[in-house]
């Protein structure tokens, strides 16, 4: 089985890339700042941190494929990188510390493209969190300067901590009654948002967290990372990894029950 060690220690080279960059601009008075045609924000840091990650693996993993947000798919082949320069822009834009930067190899396999590297890189947190298939995942300020993650052992609802983004998507799914159900259940809920409950499962600081609309950049780092914490990372509709277009990880407890009331009214 490929180690794949070498390609977790260059997606440290390139978040630490990305975080010179991304950080040079957070807060700046002149950020520039478009709106999408999904009418989601982009900023020149996004698009900045992108293009020197994308120049970094191009030079340095040129048979390798990319795909990233905000410059979509370059290239063929079984191993991809996969890209989400700035998860949480609308927090980066308005100077909210919590966004981050997500990279991942994804490798073809039965099933599709899955997740063999993961690394989520918050330098306004001051925080990393990184994993490579079979290796486990740590947090830590470097490589050498790390701690394992592991997922809780909570194994009742009512003694669960549930995370999510926010309410509006669960409405336009057409669940929201199964998941106010859900946060009736549970014995603690909070909006984190974004990348942070999934890091906080992986770190057994919470429980269960969910999301009904995510894209793949989303979702592919912090999936290897919650797994190899030794916790499950599904679509809502139970299909293992990143590919359903939204996500529930937990600490594999308490997964068929957040599935079974995320479903409840689907």
């Amino acid at each position: 089985m490929a180690d794949y060690l070498d390609d977790l220690r260059f997606a440290h080279v390139l978040a630490d890339a990305a975080d010179a960059t991304t950080m040079a601009r957070f807060k700046a008075l002149d950020l520039k700042v478009e709106t999408k045609p999904d009418m989601t924000p982009v900023s020149e840091a996004d698009k900045a941190a992108e293009e020197l990650i994308r120049g970094q693996l191009q030079r340095a993993r040129p048979r390798d494929a990319i795909l990233g947000e905000e410059y979509g798919i370059e290239g063929t082949g079984p191993r991809r990188w996969v890209i989400d320069p700035i998860d949480g822009t609308k927090n980066y834009v308005r100077g909210v510390p919590v966004w981050a930067t997500l990279i991942s190899l994804m490798e073809a396999a039965e099933g599709g493209y899955q997740p063999v590297v993961g690394v989520v890189s918050a330098p306004a947190l001051g925080r990393r969190w990184w994993a490579a298939k079979g290796h486990g995942a740590f947090t830590g300020r470097s490589l050498s300067s790390a701690s394992r993650l592991r997922v809780s052992h909570v194994a009742e609802l009512s003694d669960a901590s549930f995370a999510y983004s926010s309410l509006g998507g669960w409405e336009e799914r057409g669940s929201l009654d199964g998941f106010l159900d859900l946060t009736r259940e549970v014995w603690r809920t909070r909006a984190y948002g974004d990348f942070w409950p999934y890091m906080m499962v992986a770190e057994g600081s919470v429980d269960i967290c969910a999301e009904p609309e995510l894209s793949l950049w989303d979702m592919a780092a912090n999936a290897i990372i919650v797994t190899e914490a030794g916790g499950s990372f599904t679509g809502l509709d139970g299909r293992p990894g990143p590919h359903s277009g939204n996500a529930a990880a937990s600490n594999g407890l308490l997964h068929d029950e957040l599935l079974g009331y995320l479903n409840e009214r689907y």
